[in-house]
């Protein structure tokens, strides 16, 4: 589908679902960047847009330790983890400018709704400051957009009073680009702050394609994620070219060390 193609696309699937489910409220969107005329290296820039992530069933307490001395020490967006770390990621965290991130729902977006706003809530009260939420892909396959709003809507509900911002993971590559569209207009409709490609446990992982087609539906008014399969700071620099304003990645360190070396060997590259 070209170019053009995709954004009248994008533009009558927007007109659809603002006619049946109407604007959103206002949104507390976070693009996860340091504040215009901060005085920061390129290395801390990179490292600003990054979720350190370790979402591994087999993780050990002593890998999120690490996860956790690390963010701290390179100054990542968040340390991204199972809702289980939360309380143990919070007490490390406390104090510095990393956001404790957990996921919601997490990896299939099968659970129920309700139980998605309780295990959000809980895991506010726990420490968790940002939440990535899986929709229920199924029903948005099924044309059930009226659930898959609802369900969204539910988790953005829970995390608004604590002032949390909210993710919300499409699992692109499960989807058409007309699905793609549609999960991330519900997003946007619902009151998240980001739409995210996937859950890095899905088909595929994030590509420049599905980045683009998020960065249209989200209108300038919602973050892209990016997450998946992002494992170099080549794959970073496609990512943020593409529309993403926050990337998730278990390399993360990788990807500052080959920032670092590009910005000794070729001076700081335009991000």
């Amino acid at each position: 589908m070209e170019s053009s193609e995709l954004d009248r696309l994008a533009e009558q699937i927007h007109r659809e679902l603002l006619a049946r489910f109407g604007p959103p409220s206002e949104r507390r969107f976070t693009r996860g960047q340091p504040p215009a005329g901060a005085k920061i290296s390129f290395e801390q820039r990179v490292a600003s847009l990054i979720d350190h992530t370790l979402l591994r069933p087999e993780a050990t307490r002593e890998q999120i330790e690490e996860l956790c001395r690390q963010a701290r020490r390179f100054g990542f967006a968040s340390a991204c983890v199972n809702p289980l770390w939360v309380p143990l990621c919070a007490k490390l965290l406390q104090g510095s400018e990393v956001k404790v991130c957990t996921v919601v729902g997490f990896p299939l977006g099968a659970t129920l709704t309700e139980v998605k706003r309780f295990e959000t809530g809980e895991a506010l009260k726990l420490g968790a400051q940002e939440i990535d939420m899986v929709i229920p892909v199924g029903a948005l396959r099924s044309g059930d957009w009226e659930r898959v709003y609802l369900d969204i809507l539910a988790v953005v509900d829970a995390a608004r009073a604590a002032q949390a911002a909210v993710k919300v993971i499409i699992e692109a590559g499960l989807l058409s680009d007309s699905e793609k569209i549609a999960a991330s207009t519900l997003a946007l409709l619902a009151g998240a702050d980001f739409v995210k490609t996937s859950t890095g446990f899905g088909p595929s992982g994030a590509t420049v394609r599905d980045v683009e087609i998020l960065r249209r539906a989200a209108r300038g008014a919602m973050g892209v994620k990016a997450a998946g399969g992002i494992r170099s700071f080549d794959d970073f620099k496609k990512m943020i070219a593409a529309g993403a304003t926050r990337i998730g990645a278990s390399a993360s360190i990788r990807i500052l060390q080959e920032a670092r070396q590009a910005a000794e060997q070729q001076g700081a590259p335009v991000l």
